[in-house]
């Protein structure tokens, strides 16, 4: 093998990616590297977007913050990286959960086409759709302490200095969560978090597979094509995710009382609550800020994972 790999490498590396094992693993790893990339880039609108999330917290009327002053208000009482606070869970987050999602969704897909070709058929939007449900559902199971880490680190700087966690890192919260509240907490929220995903992925996607699909019979190139259709997945995953992402943070945020109560008993009791105090659009709030966290992010995670599946063929 070593003297097969010093004449032709190529081939070896061509060889080693065609194996059983590789070609299994390719999806999940490819969509990994893909998340994680994209969100090196978008962390800091994920940052905006919580604190926007958690502003004005069970009042209807005051003061509505911005993307921008939300942003000169982090900068005003920091430095510029503090804009990337929770990257190492957000980093965490995309090589559990992206890793999954994206995966499963392939080995899903594949599996479709298999049989859709075997019967002479194309695969559907509805077969797509349920393969994105199903697939950010495991996936968000697999990734909410990653998750819930994220969203601790990213509030912290939102409590008064003494009360502050003040994290070193995406291991430090997840240890010290399980060790002073329990490891079941570590999924707290789950369920939001799973029905955001579904959402979500729904949304990316089924709707960025089937716009490829559609695209295909254009006179677009192949790189047009993938552009539009994660841009199109960008818009319908973040109008299907929001108002679920809303409940995800502020369930995942919440801490016990003086009375040892939590704010929230759950997915259901933060809707009503929210709707009752605060009003139903504000399920809404930071819209333009989330597409273009989510936006981007689609792209990248799309492009970038298309990119490693052309080269790992």
């Amino acid at each position: 093998m070593v003297q097969k790999a010093r004449e032709d490498p190529k081939a070896v590396t061509q060889d080693f990616l065609q194996s059983p094992i590789m070609r299994a693993a390719l999806p999940f790893v490819n969509g990994g590297l893909a998340g994680m990339s994209a969100t090196a880039v978008i962390q800091p609108v994920d940052m905006i977007k919580v604190r926007l999330q958690l502003a004005g917290e069970g009042v209807k009327t005051g003061p509505k913050p911005t993307p921008i002053s939300v942003t000169r208000d982090i900068l005003a009482s920091g430095k510029v990286l503090d804009l990337y606070t929770g990257l190492s869970a957000g980093l965490l987050r995309q090589a559990v959960y992206t890793t999954a999602r994206l995966g499963f969704f392939d080995t899903f897909m594949k599996s479709l086409g298999e049989r859709a070709k075997s019967q002479g058929k194309k695969v559907g939007f509805g077969e797509r759709a349920t393969a994105g449900l199903a697939a950010g559902g495991l996936a968000a199971m697999l990734g909410n302490p990653a998750d819930l880490a994220l969203i601790r680190m990213q509030s912290d700087g939102l409590k008064p200095a003494g009360q502050r966690a003040n994290y070193r890192g995406v291991g430090d919260a997840l240890m010290r969560i399980a060790r002073n509240e329990g490891v079941l907490r570590l999924w707290a929220g789950a369920y939001p978090t799973v029905v955001r995903a579904m959402a979500l992925n729904f949304g990316q996607l089924a709707f960025f597979s089937e716009a490829k699909a559609q695209l295909k019979s254009t006179s677009m190139g192949p790189r047009a094509q993938t552009l539009t259709a994660s841009a199109i997945a960008g818009f319908f995953a973040s109008f299907f995710s929001l108002p679920f992402d809303f409940v995800k943070t502020r369930l995942q945020k919440q801490s016990k009382g003086p009375d040892g109560t939590l704010p929230y008993k759950g997915m259901f009791d933060c809707f009503q609550k929210v709707i009752r105090e605060e009003g139903p659009l504000r399920f809404y709030r930071g819209f333009s800020t989330y597409y273009v966290r989510i936006a981007p992010h689609a792209m990248v995670t799309l492009i970038v994972a298309d990119y490693l599946n052309f080269i790992t063929k």
